[in-house]
């Protein structure tokens, strides 16, 4: 049984939430960001990259948001039911306790064809009252939300987007205008009240009873642990994998298969830094390490609708870095005026990594098709030819500089760029040794693979420094270099040596910078934390593998299930994007491999 974990329910002075405080509920379309005050404040209708519904993650002050709270003081515990998301959260008062259970509904076939937000109220003991707050984004004031008659209906407009506002009879409006709803509703043991919303964007508009709403809370909850019960995955760790797996499962986008990287936008890597990303897209790296997340455990369906969107975008032309939920081209970045989380600006939307070249997504696209492979599935002939074309790039393309795993602005040699051309060459030979791939051009990669490893070694391995070096010429350190391991590079002395300068120079208690400097310009990267400790137990230092790991998760133990990008190492803030699926994926990929071994082919 999941335990309830406590959770401070406080705002700052500015009126906002700390990140660790949020849940998330997703149906395979859209998620959502509830706080443990009662206040849903992220909220993109109908899908994960739409305009937000609620968006007072961003805007404190006018941001849209959905509050049910009690009207008096209270304290807060939090979980995930059992293999599930769907969130329950228990309020206590002097006067009484409520559970609310919340989910993102879907059917008994799958995702719904429209939205439902659903919030159960049930009287636990005592009695008490809650106020309830709906209000809509103004999209920093490009749209102006109203409320217009439909039949029986009040229909809230919001742009494109129109929904309801649902209720169970004991539920009281006391004020219904253009700019919200605000009601009440008191409980007392075993009474029972659910508040829902079901929207939709330039499409007619289904409107369930409330009791049809209610019933598909636990049908959700029944559909997310059939789901679990269907992962293979069997080792002693299978709660904490399979809790990892249902954050990803969170970012798999439904309607095409993509994968996205994190729901939000715009949650700073420092508090009052300029570093906000929208990683509301789908990047080949992500992508790819998730579809070998989901193999690992078994998630086959996952994992073949994630492969296939990447093929898909890969056989259209030169490969790009992500691409839009539904394959298209990422925007440039555009400011939206708004405060930004504790007034961290700017607050965007696009990615300029759209327009970027890195290296690692041959890598990353030719592990993916090696471990599909492995676990027993077959590619067609297109996808075959797809990849020899990329192969074909890889060898051209190694040569030149590129924007690197961390999407930096100078165009460098990186060293973790080059191994991933390595490592795609690799894996290119070894798929056309076993008849998966075309064999015209196999001898070809197999020497452009060997003069990348001895460019490597050539320029950027420092004896002096005993590390694999950040770029030739540099005297900087990349921890991104610990997947190395994982990828099966060569030289496995070099490869401990550089482990132990990372953690020597960019460690900052149990989680690590990524690349010499950044402590200046954020937080401590929390995939590279258990990059390292996989790689730690990759090598055969399982023992210290395991003590890193747990003090790595001792250090997320504040939030409910989800996980950020970074962290603050001086006090334990939580930074960047969420739920975010590096995090997510490599939490789980360390914890199999604590599990079952140090299989590099895992």
């Amino acid at each position: 049984m999941t335990a309830l974990n406590a959770l401070t329910a406080a705002r700052d002075d500015g009126g906002f939430l700390p990140l660790h405080a949020y849940g998330a509920l997703g149906d395979g379309r859209a998620v959502v960001l509830s706080g443990s005050d009662g206040s849903i404040d992220w909220w993109c209708v109908p899908n994960m990259d739409s305009p937000p519904l609620f968006d007072r993650l961003l805007d404190a002050d006018t941001g849209g948001r959905f509050v049910l709270a009690p009207v008096d003081p209270f304290t807060v515990e939090r979980r995930y039911l059992p293999d599930s998301n769907v969130l329950e959260t228990i309020f206590a008062t002097e006067t009484g306790r409520v559970r609310m259970v919340e989910s993102l509904n879907s059917g008994s076939a799958g995702r719904l064809p429209w939205a439902e937000l659903a919030r159960r109220l049930e009287g636990i003991a005592g009695s008490m009252r809650f106020a309830i707050d709906l209000g809509f984004g103004r999209r920093a004031d490009t749209v102006s939300p109203y409320f217009a008659r439909a039949g029986q209906h009040h229909v809230f407009h919001v742009g494109s987007v129109l929904g309801l506002f649902l209720k169970s009879d004991s539920v009281t409006i006391d004020q219904q205008d253009d700019g919200g709803i605000h009601a009440s509703v008191t409980l007392d043991a075993t009474d029972r009240a659910t508040i829902a919303i079901v929207a939709g964007a330039d499409e007619p508009l289904v409107v369930p009873d409330i009791a049809e709403i209610d019933a598909r809370i636990d049908l959700s909850d029944a559909e997310w642990r059939s789901w679990c019960d269907r992962i293979s995955y069997t080792g002693a760790r299978r709660e904490l994998v399979l809790r990892h797996a249902l954050a990803l499962k969170l970012l798999l986008y439904s309607p095409t298969g993509a994968i996205v990287a994190a729901a939000t936008t715009s949650l700073p890597e420092r508090i009052g830094g300029d570093k906000n990303w929208d990683y509301r897209y789908a990047w080949i790296r992500d992508a790819g390490y998730t579809i070998k997340a989901f193999l690992r455990i078994g998630a086959q369906a996952e994992a073949k609708a994630g492969f296939t969107w990447l093929l898909k975008r890969l056989g259209d032309g030169l490969p790009r870095v992500c691409y839009t939920l539904d394959g298209d081209p990422v925007d440039a970045p555009r400011s939206i005026p708004i405060d930004g989380y504790q007034g961290s600006q700017p607050v965007q939307v696009g990615n300029a990594a759209g327009a970027q070249h890195q290296h690692g997504i041959y890598g990353d696209i030719f592990e993916t098709a090696e471990r599909f492979i492995a676990c027993g599935n077959i590619l067609d002939s297109r996808s075959a030819e797809t990849l020899s074309h990329l192969a074909d790039q890889c060898a051209d393309r190694w040569r030149e500089p590129d924007a690197g795993i961390w999407e930096l602005p100078d165009l460098r040699h990186y060293t973790m760029s080059k191994i991933s051309c390595w490592q795609a060459l690799a894996r290119a030979v070894e798929l056309a040794d076993g008849g998966h791939l075309p064999t015209t051009c196999r001898d070809r990669w197999a020497r452009e693979r060997d003069r990348i490893e001895a460019w490597i070694g050539e320029h950027c391995w420092s004896e002096s420094r005993g590390t694999y070096l950040f770029y030739p010429g540099s005297d900087r350190l990349d921890a991104s270099l610990a997947l190395a391991v994982r990828f099966r590079f060569d030289g496995r002395d070099r490869l401990r040596r550089t482990l132990d300068a990372i953690d020597s120079e960019l460690a900052a208690g149990a989680f690590h910078y990524r690349y010499s400097g950044a402590d200046a310009e954020e937080g401590c990267f929390l995939a590279c934390t258990f990059w390292m400790v996989e790689a730690r137990a990759m090598l055969g230092e399982r023992a210290r593998a395991a003590v890193q790991f747990d003090a790595a998760l001792a250090g997320l133990e504040s939030g409910v299930g989800i996980a950020p990008e970074m962290v603050d190492a001086t006090n334990g803030q939580w930074l960047g994007n969420m739920p975010q699926g590096l995090t997510h994926l490599a939490i789980l990929q360390t914890a199999a491999t604590l599990d079952l071994g140090a299989d590099t082919h895992a």
